[in-house]
């Protein structure tokens, strides 16, 4: 999920995989997102800190714990989002599970809002924040993309993935859109907080007299998607692998499809506090050494996000 003016989407930021190519567990089911208690499901499979070849770079407290907090807006499929069971799976449940097991702590997830977990994170709630989120320059610098001005001391980002933005619509029913500018004079759902309602919003200001754009920011993207498909909006924007999945599974595949390229490519990373520079550079060697070792790859491979792997992971990589 992207949000800031530089695209939760760097440059094209390498393509995903196209829809076809998205892997997907068939009867698995898109959930919302509930209230902000932590989520019951814990990532398995990290090593005690005694085995754990990067254990002894995390921060005391942390090691103390044994488990990292993470904030993660868990409806946002195939990145996050609870299977049929109610389990968190995703893409980056499996990356965090497998950096687990370099560090010898557990990743857990818990349930918020997009647009509160940076919130989150500054006050403590959380260690980290991990949830499809672009890595950019406002973002970095606590900069309200809206107004430009500085609302917070911003946080650091271990970025691990690239991602853009799509539009996507009622199948059959695209209504000539094929690009942004297509979408003065109609509505459009889009996730707030996100880098899909930035791109919306500068959007509108471009618009001709007499074809505003309508639109209508949600919690989280299901209620985006829900509203498409009611026929509420014309169309509905956030990041690739996510429109992919939805255009892909909603409806068995007969609900959507995405319209034109995918835009404002940027990377997904990891927030941390920028007083928490310890547990930021952890965070880095666990992904390198799993990009290093293979898992990494497997991993994208399994969610169909291979075409926006990296080959390194850098710290506020994005623009």
């Amino acid at each position: 999920m992207t949000a800031s003016s530089t695209r939760r989407t760097t440059a094209a930021r390498s393509r995903l995989a196209a829809v076809g190519a998205i892997a997907v567990a068939g009867t698995l089911l898109l959930t919302g997102c509930g209230d902000q208690t932590q989520d019951k499901d814990k990532n398995s499979g990290s090593a005690s800190t005694s085995t754990a070849p990067l254990a002894d770079k995390l921060p005391q407290a942390i090691r103390s714990k044994g488990k990292i907090k993470v904030g993660s807006d868990i409806a946002y499929a195939p990145v996050e989002f609870k299977d049929s069971s109610g389990k968190v799976v995703g893409l980056d449940p499996d990356l965090a599970a497998a950096m687990g097991k370099q560090l010898g702590v557990t990743f857990e997830f818990e349930n918020g809002t997009f647009d509160a977990l940076l919130t989150g994170l500054r006050s403590g709630r959380n260690d980290i924040a991990m949830s499809a989120m672009t890595d950019n320059k406002n973002r970095q610098q606590g900069i309200d993309p809206d107004t430009g001005k500085k609302v917070g001391e911003g946080v650091d980002f271990v970025d691990y993935l690239t991602a853009g933005v799509s539009i996507y619509t009622r199948k059959g029913d695209t209504q000539g859109i094929t690009n942004w500018s297509d979408l003065c004079g109609k509505k459009v759902a889009v996730e707030r907080g996100t880098v899909s309602e930035d791109l919306a919003k500068q959007e509108a200001k471009k618009c001709p007299g007499g074809k505003k754009l309508a639109i209508e920011a949600f919690d989280d993207d299901q209620q985006s998607q829900t509203r498409l498909r009611s026929g509420g909006v014309d169309a509905a924007s956030s990041d690739f692998p996510v429109a992919a999945y939805a255009v892909k599974t909603s409806g068995g595949g007969k609900d959507f499809q995405i319209v034109g390229d995918q835009v404002e490519a940027a990377p997904y990373g990891i927030a941390v506090a920028k007083n928490d520079a310890q547990l930021r550079d952890a965070l880095q060697a666990a992904m390198n050494a799993i990009i290093k070792n293979g898992e990494y790859k497997k991993i994208l491979e399994k969610w169909g996000a291979q075409d926006g792997a990296v080959k390194e992971s850098a710290i506020n990589g994005g623009k």
